[in-house]
């Protein structure tokens, strides 16, 4: 479990695929690795990854990544020294500053436009309706690992308005319109969604069924 507030941008080392269409990170980083044990869980841009090797002295822990996670995130298209967000799995008795992240990404999205209003930074991100069906307004959702609040939701986009310290303390800040993104919906919206609408085992909810199920006009 995480809650999507950032403990540090550490930054791709090395990329090296593995047979059977996986691959091994191997990130550069400090904080995450302060009391780091084998078989620990860190999010890499909102990835829940499995620590399998590490030198505190030298900055840098490795991960295996199997097939299923390089499709399903932006994590086999990074290219050395690209900033990448970090956060170690959430201890008990911790504060809960964002909302809760399993780590598990459902799908990617692309940033549509980026816009200075104020002392804050609106973004908007692409994703496909399967995913949007599952935003709302108000709403939680993760990205990149990051816990955000949702401002509107359209048919195929959402935005989201942070401060200046979101920008510089994650790998927003680095991110241009195009860039592809991680991102979790909201774990209640999920489970509400396969109860309610009956989607399949391991499939998504979609505007149809939501509307079929009367949640939406």
């Amino acid at each position: 479990m995480f809650t999507g507030l950032i403990e540090e941008v550490g930054s791709l080392a090395q990329l090296t695929p593995t047979p059977g269409g996986g691959a091994k990170l191997k990130i550069e980083a400090k904080s995450v690795l302060s009391d780091v044990s084998l078989g620990d869980s860190i999010a890499v841009n909102g990835t829940c990854l499995t620590a399998v090797e590490w030198s505190v002295g030298e900055g840098w822990v490795v991960f295996d990544a199997v097939a299923e996670t390089l499709q399903k995130t932006t994590l086999v298209d990074l290219k050395p020294a690209t900033p990448v967000n970090l956060e170690r799995a959430l201890a008990v008795g911790s504060r809960v500053g964002g909302h809760y992240l399993t780590g598990h990404v459902d799908g990617q999205g692309r940033v549509q436009s980026i816009v200075a209003k104020g002392n804050g930074i609106v973004y908007r991100f692409q994703a496909k309706p399967d995913l949007m069906a599952l935003v709302a307004p108000k709403g939680s959702i993760a990205v990149d690992g990051i816990s955000l609040t949702v401002v509107d939701v359209q048919d195929e986009s959402f935005s989201v308005w942070i401060v200046p310290h979101t920008a510089s303390a994650t790998n927003l800040g680095h991110l241009t319109v195009g860039d592809p993104v991680n991102l979790e919906t909201d774990i209640l919206a999920k489970y509400v969604a396969r109860i309610v609408c009956r989607t399949a085992q391991g499939g998504t909810v979609t505007m149809n069924t939501l509307q079929e199920a009367g949640f939406l006009s």
